[in-house]
């Protein structure tokens, strides 16, 4: 069993969106180091409310480091220091007793603070939205072989697919650039036929609300790439790029 370690634990703290934050220091001790990230944070939060205080603001949903939400930024790390790994993917035995832990929200243009440690990623959802849909031939089932996909092709698409849109890429990148989502998203349509209809319409519209919600521009410092809890590879940024010039020469 993991031993028991106390830190030092500085949070931000923000009332609102307009609100001035400030950072407020906690005292943990003894937190078991099989303890995960959020549960330590339930911890905390369970001290505060029987303190009569404020609990501390933060998103979480599967706790499976599948939906994303846990946005937290750990010691100058998006979702902390464990590679290929969300917030709440992360134990405590990571960290050493003594330690002093810095807990932040995403810092973005494009994710707004709603409060303490919960950001608005409302913006990637806008994005998926005008990407549109996929025109599929509702008739009879298909045949799971009707239509021929390389081994190699499928496989890469579903890399991209496995983008959970959390939003490491944008806390991480110096310029807010949201590259890594976008092209993760049309990349998982632009490698397979089923997605060539509105392929063109797609990534010319994707990129626009990008554009338009603020995001800035990609200049291929790997950073993204490099704190994905997913490892989507900076590659589908050449991917969309391609299909962009593509789309806008057929123009």
């Amino acid at each position: 069993m993991d031993k028991n370690i106390s830190f030092t634990l500085k949070v931000w703290r923000q009332r609102g969106p307009k609100a001035k934050g400030a950072f407020e220091t906690y005292q943990m001790k003894d937190i078991p180091g099989d303890t995960s990230f959020l549960e330590m944070l339930d911890i905390l939060n369970e001290q505060l409310v029987n303190d009569n205080k404020e609990p501390i603001a933060f998103d979480h949903d599967c706790r499976e480091g599948i939906c994303g939400m846990c946005s937290l930024y750990v010691n100058g790390h998006p979702h902390g220091p464990a590679t290929g790994a969300t917030t709440c993917q992360l134990y405590m035995r990571r960290f050493k007793d003594g330690d002093t832990i810095t807990v932040e929200p995403w810092r973005s243009a494009g994710f707004p603070v709603i409060r303490d440690l919960m950001v608005d990623r409302t913006a990637f959802d806008k994005i998926q939205q005008a990407g549109g849909y996929v025109s599929i031939n509702t008739g009879g089932m298909p045949d799971a072989n009707a239509i021929p996909i390389g081994k190699d092709v499928a496989e890469e698409a579903m890399d991209a697919a496995a983008c959970i849109g959390c939003g490491a890429c944008v806390a991480a990148c110096k310029n807010g650039s949201a590259m890594l989502f976008v092209s993760a998203k049309v990349s998982q349509f632009a490698l397979l036929p089923q997605g060539q209809v509105e392929a063109k319409k797609r990534v010319k519209a994707m990129i626009a609300k990008m554009d338009e919600l603020g995001f800035g521009n990609c200049t291929n410092t790997r950073a993204c790439e490099a704190e994905c809890p997913k490892c989507v590879s900076i590659s589908n940024i050449a991917r969309l790029n391609r299909e962009f010039i593509k789309a806008k020469l057929k123009d």
